[in-house]
């Protein structure tokens, strides 16, 4: 988990300065609000990002292990080294495609994650495909908006680590985060949903962390805002629902 970079690399980073680091984790720190690559570039420094690649996409682990036909992202600040992983993973049954922008790959990754506790919500709260859909669209177009925020390519949140991913988290029991959003609109408290999982949910972190970037840059998230009220200022899920349906019309593309 992103929140234990930090502890887990600590120890070991004179090992790592001559390696290829291949980060999977997927949210935004807590205490310094950075991403993955930038927790690693703090410990490590700048030079590192030139081995970093981040491997993102829509990837139920499980799935991969049956080698059901996945297909992920390989995002570096280097083509080189975005190359050579690409080279390590792809085969047929998990395809690896190149991808320059890192920060908004890892920008999808995260927060796909609080999108998908609303999307398991919806689900929970008993609405139907028409609902998913549209929580989803407009749930990518926050993501849009966070990345283009901080320097991120639009295309990327078109692509497998932006709708691809949000699609597989947001609609997918197998999903820790829509798992987490289900349990809440059954009307388990966020600490017995959380329980239950037996694994870590990012995107229960995530919703604080992305609520206190995007009000920090002063980006307008609806969706991501309304989780953050759930999960940690105890709205009814009701209400919060009420907020999201009752804003005033706008423009789709603002």
């Amino acid at each position: 988990p992103t929140q234990a970079i930090r502890a887990v690399i600590s120890p070991i980073i004179e090992a790592l300065r001559s390696k290829i680091i291949i980060c999977v984790s997927k949210g935004i720190e807590a205490d310094s609000l950075m991403l993955p690559c930038e927790i690693l570039s703090s410990l490590l420094g700048k030079e590192i990002k030139n081995k970093v690649a981040i491997l993102s996409g829509p990837s139920f682990a499980v799935e991969i292990m049956e080698k059901q036909p996945t297909a992920v992202t390989v995002a570096g600040f280097k083509k080189e080294t975005a190359h050579l992983v690409q080279n390590l993973f792809h085969t047929p049954y998990f395809r690896a495609y190149i991808s320059e922008d890192p920060i908004g790959v890892e920008i999808a990754g995260a927060l796909k994650n609080v999108i998908a506790i609303a999307a398991g919500a919806c689900v929970g709260l008993g609405f139907k495909s028409n609902s998913s859909a549209a929580l989803i669209t407009r749930g990518l177009a926050e993501l849009t908006r966070i990345g283009a925020a901080f320097g991120a390519k639009s295309l990327t949140f078109n692509g497998l680590a932006g709708i691809g991913d949000l699609m597989l988290t947001c609609t997918s029991q197998k999903s820790r985060n829509f798992r987490i959003g289900y349990l809440i609109a059954e009307g388990k408290p966020l600490q017995e949903a959380k329980e239950s999982l037996g694994s870590v949910a990012e995107g229960v972190t995530t919703t604080k962390t992305a609520f206190l970037l995007a009000k920090k840059h002063n980006i307008r998230t609806s969706i991501i805002k309304a989780v953050y009220q759930v999960l940690y200022e105890n709205w009814d899920l009701q209400k919060a629902l009420e907020e999201l349906l009752t804003g005033s019309a706008k423009h789709e593309l603002e």
